[in-house]
């Protein structure tokens, strides 16, 4: 069974997440925010539920240092809170929470959110692993109208049949682009479909990737 780390100081509410969600995953909690970076570093979980609320240190800063670690940025945060989703939701996906789910918890919801997020994962597959590497790569599109658009970005993670990066132009779930490491020049490595895109439409948009066919002189074989 895929692994849950939940983290809350709430006894009760752990106790309650845990006897919902016992019979689909394996699950790891923890009250302690110290504790519970050492699990997700130990434990490798497939997904991390985070209440906000917490004593010494919140759950911002448990989410923003889940994110940035490289050992465990690939780690979806689900937010379950009885904060109002609409006054954090965008804070903490800027964090790096994938979503958020309001107290009291709608189980049905929950379970297909994880159910999703464990499924594709970062670029599509958990089962790769994921290297954090920051490599340039030219990104090439072509809009309906026939437009080519150009984007030099850089990767924050890399797997042999992926990558997620910052990407500014205007972009959805399954549009394609052509992927040219840097220092190539005009050596296209593949031709590559968005999976996921983080934070649309704003400063921080960051996009997942997947190559459609194997990829040719790419960074990870």
């Amino acid at each position: 069974m895929a692994k849950l780390l939940i983290i809350d100081d709430d006894e009760a509410v752990r106790k309650v997440l845990r006897f919902r969600l016992k019979n689909s995953y394996e699950i790891v909690d923890s009250g302690s925010a110290e504790e519970a970076l050492a699990l997700a570093l130990q434990e490798r979980p497939d997904a991390i539920l985070l209440d906000l609320m917490m004593p010494k240190y919140s759950g911002f800063e448990v989410c923003q240092t889940v994110s940035s670690l490289s050992f465990t940025s690939h780690i979806p945060i689900i937010i379950v809170s009885g904060e109002s989703s609409s006054n954090y939701r965008d804070f903490c996906e800027s964090l790096g929470a994938k979503d958020y789910i309001q107290k009291p918890v709608d189980f049905e919801a929950l379970e297909n959110k994880l159910k999703r997020l464990i499924r594709t994962g970062p670029n599509g597959d958990r089962s790769e692993p994921l290297v954090r590497l920051r490599v340039m790569l030219k990104l090439r599109s072509v809009d309906q109208a026939g437009t080519a658009s150009e984007a030099l970005t850089v990767t924050e993670t890399v797997s042999a049949n992926g990558f997620a990066c910052a990407y500014q132009l205007p972009t959805k779930q399954g549009a394609l682009v052509e992927v040219y490491l840097a220092k190539n020049g005009q050596q296209c490595a593949g031709r590559a479909q968005v999976t996921r895109v983080n934070w649309p439409g704003t400063p921080r948009q960051c996009v997942e990737f997947r190559f459609i066919d194997t990829p040719t002189d790419w960074i990870l074989r």
